[in-house]
């Protein structure tokens, strides 16, 4: 081991030395620095599954996030050995970074306006199991159909009223339309999709209610509803959290939540990560969230994604949320205490 370098930094992190790799960090070697692997030393820790040496490393400023050169980080380490403690460390070092960093940037942040609005005013183009923007970028594909089934089943499993938020293929709503539902209330806002929609008849369905707009526009035409989804394109993370804070208001007692669960669909220990956030703050807002694991390999085929420009879902699983008020928020809206 060389005593004072990044090399012997690796090794001691590999090996679970702990003070070993107190005193080369004493030393100065750069705890964010890759080794001739492409690894950091948080990597060769998480690896091995020495959670006591992800935490000194993680202390000492060790990037979470960092990625090797073939798109891995430290978590993803820990998940495929299945080492649970260091998947802990890791995951909670992971949330409290995004959590301070939503925090700070969140004030100045545009949201997904920008290019919600060029996505809008651009031409919508259906080919066969697909809808895609002028950029080639994918807004839906019908490889996600059976997730969508799952998605319509969470929110009409109490029948009643039912809204969506972003139309696309009509996927979610096919499906809603298999449930005994009283209402199905759905907002689109692309102009060329409103019109496919109204071609193929959904205008016409006596409990459908088609409104054409943003979301954030039509609010106030919007009631209470037994059942939400939300799957929209051209927005951000900040804007989704916009809606879910109007949840409350939305959702009866006993009222389901979903949303389309595509958070950073081509990393799985990101896509754990920022599960566990929404699931934060969905809590403080009084929701209770559980996920259905969907085993998704069919969708992994390249011939799927051929033409596609950004491959927005590469894992083999796909967590659907299944989100719903807690009892205190539902004795809330009832006024019971």
């Amino acid at each position: 081991m060389k005593a004072g370098t990044l090399e012997g930094l690796c090794e001691a992190a590999a090996k679970g030395m702990e003070l070993d790799v107190k005193q080369i960090l004493e030393a100065g070697v750069d705890v964010s620095d890759f080794d001739s692997k492409g690894l950091t030393p948080l990597m060769h820790a998480a690896l091995n599954g020495h959670a006591s040496v992800l935490n000194t490393l993680l202390e000492a400023g060790a990037p979470w996030n960092a990625l090797d050169p073939s798109g891995r980080c430290a978590g993803d380490y820990a998940l495929e050995n299945e080492h649970q403690d260091a998947i802990e460390v890791l995951l909670n070092a992971g949330i409290r970074a995004e959590l301070i960093f939503g925090a700070v940037e969140r004030p100045c942040r545009k949201k997904g306006d920008a290019k919600n609005k060029v996505y809008l005013e651009e031409r919508a183009e259906f080919s066969e199991g697909r809808l895609m923007d002028e950029e080639s970028n994918a807004v839906m594909m019908e490889w996600e159909n059976p997730l969508m089934a799952v998605h319509a089943k969470v929110v009409c499993s109490g029948g009643g009223d039912i809204l969506n938020i972003g139309f696309g293929m009509g996927l979610v709503d096919t499906a809603i339309q298999s449930h005994d539902i009283s209402s199905h209330t759905i907002i689109e806002a692309h102009p060329d999709v409103y019109a496919r929609m109204l071609a193929t008849g959904w205008g016409e369905i006596p409990n459908v209610r088609v409104i054409f707009g943003r979301w954030q526009d039509v609010l106030p035409q919007l009631g209470t509803y037994d059942g939400i989804f939300f799957d929209t394109f051209g927005e951000y993370y900040e804007d989704m959290r916009e809606f879910h804070e109007c949840l409350p208001r939305l959702l009866k007692k006993d009222g389901r939540y979903s949303f389309f669960n595509g958070m950073c669909g081509d990393n799985a220990f990101f896509h754990l990560v920022y599960c566990e956030i929404v699931k934060l703050e969905l809590a403080a807002l009084g929701i209770e969230t559980e996920f259905i694991p969907i085993p998704v390999r069919h969708c992994l085929d390249e011939k799927i994604w051929k033409g596609v420009q950004h491959k927005y879902w590469q894992l083999d699983t796909y967590s659907v949320p299944f989100c719903y008020l807690s009892d205190e928020q539902n004795k809330d809206q009832t006024g019971n205490q």
